[in-house]
């Protein structure tokens, strides 16, 4: 049982990186599109990217979170543990419903902002944690440099959208 959640956990993070991936190929593939379209680009990149990362941690954090917690060398069965699944679960619903119901491209950036607050702050908790407690583990130290990789890739289109408005 305990090497099934293993493997589920691994799943999980491989459907992170990968929904990501997909969503920077193909919404740059959107966004060069003929005359260069930041709004469509973020349109299709910002949903896709939020539900990776934020629906399955957030999943996993509600079903997996023992399991996750370990794996990353924090502490098991916290209350806060479910609260920050939960709040990641609720970015993901959300840009779905913003997606979904066509709001424009300032709900886009309003839940993508929102998102990258929390990101970018546990990324540095992840860091801090890797310094100050010696947690070394990969699903710990991966995070800032992750962060900071999704930032810069999104710093262009996201720029060159709030310029349209």
């Amino acid at each position: 049982m305990k090497k099934n959640m293993s493997y589920l956990l691994k799943l999980l993070g491989i459907l992170r990186i990968s929904g990501t991936v997909v969503a920077f190929y193909w919404g740059y593939k959107i966004g060069y599109t003929g005359t260069y379209d930041p709004i469509a680009q973020l349109h299709f990149m910002i949903p896709i990217i939020i539900v990776a990362i934020s629906g399955t941690s957030g999943l996993e954090g509600l079903f997996l979170g023992n399991e996750s917690a370990k794996m990353k060398g924090f502490e098991v069965g916290s209350n806060y543990q479910r609260q920050s699944a939960i709040a990641l679960l609720s970015y993901a619903v959300i840009a779905v419903v913003v997606y979904l119901c066509n709001w424009g491209i300032r709900s886009e950036l309003t839940i993508l902002f929102t998102f990258f607050f929390f990101i970018f702050f546990s990324a540095i908790n992840h860091g801090v944690d890797a310094v100050k407690n010696k947690n070394y583990k990969f699903q710990n130290v991966n995070r800032p440099f992750l962060t900071l990789a999704l930032i810069i890739g999104l710093y262009y289109p996201v720029i060159m959208a709030l310029k349209t408005l």
